[in-house]
C-alpha cells in the first residue's frame, strides 16, 4: 500500500490515478495528523508525504511515526526543497526527497525501492518473531545455562555457576539445542544474544 498524504486534493487524485494504473494500491490523507490517528503498526508499504502540510509537516510526521517505534519507508515529496530539509528528511532515512514537478518514473522508482526496504524488514520482523517463539520454549534453567554457555563456557564452569553438575549442564544444553533447533556454538550464540536483548526492551 502507498499512503499519500497532501493537503491538495488535485494532487492525491492525481497521484492515486496514476499509481493505481501502475498498479499500486494506495490510501490518502489530507494532513499528517489523520494519517497519524488513523496509523496501525501493522501497514506495509510506503508513505508519500508533502513537505508542506497544514499542521505537521511531512517531516515532523516522519519523525512522529519514527518516536512510535515505526519502520514504514517515507518519500518526501515538495515544491519548496532545500538542502537543510532534504538532508532532516535522510537523517530521519527517508527514502528519497522529490521536487515537484516530477517525473511519474521518479516516483515509481522511489516507492519501488521502498517496498524492497519493507519486505527486507518484513522478512526481519519474521525471524525475530520466529527466534522469540522458539526461546519461549525454554525453561527458566535452560535460559540460564544457554546465557552462560554463550559467554564461552564450559559444561563443568556452567554447573559451579548454577550448583549443578556438568552431566545435567550438558543434558539441559542438548534440550536447549534441540528446542532452539540449532546445530553449533554459533547458532547458540546468536539465540543467546537475542534473549538478551529481548530482555533489555523489557520495561
Amino acid at each position: 500500500m502507498v499512503y499519500i498524504v497532501d493537503d491538495d486534493a488535485s494532487i492525491r487524485d492525481s497521484l492515486a490515478l496514476m499509481l493505481g494504473l501502475a498498479g499500486y494500491a494506495t490510501r490518502l490523507f489530507a494532513d499528517a495528523e489523520n494519517l497519524l490517528s488513523a496509523f496501525d503498526e501493522r501497514w506495509a508499504g510506503c508513505i508519500v508525504a508533502d513537505l508542506r502540510l497544514p499542521g505537521l509537516s511531512g517531516l515532523e510526521l516522519q519523525a512522529r511515526l519514527r518516536g512510535r517505534g515505526a519502520d514504514i519507508p517515507f518519500i518526501i515529496i515538495t515544491a519548496h526543497g532545500d538542502v537543510p530539509a532534504a538532508r532532516a528528511a535522510f537523517r530521519a532515512q527517508a527514502v528519497d526527497f522529490i521536487e515537484k514537478p516530477f517525473e511519474e518514473a521518479q516516483l515509481r522508482a522511489a516507492i519501488d525501492a521502498a517496498f524492497v526496504l519493507e519486505r527486507q524488514r518484513s522478512s526481519t520482523d519474521d525471524a525475530r518473531q520466529e527466534s522469540a517463539r522458539k526461546l519461549a520454549r525454554l525453561t527458566a534453567r535452560e535460559r540460564e545455562v544457554l546465557e552462560l554457555a554463550a559467554r564461552g563456557l564450559h559444561a563443568k564452569e556452567i554447573g559451579r555457576a548454577l550448583g549443578i553438575s556438568a552431566r545435567t549442564v550438558e543434558v539441559h544444553k542438548a534440550r536447549i539445542m534441540d528446542k532452539l533447533e540449532v546445530r553449533n556454538i554459533g547458532e547458540l550464540v546468536r539465540f543467546a544474544l537475542a534473549a538478551e536483548a529481548g530482555g533489555q526492551r523489557d520495561p
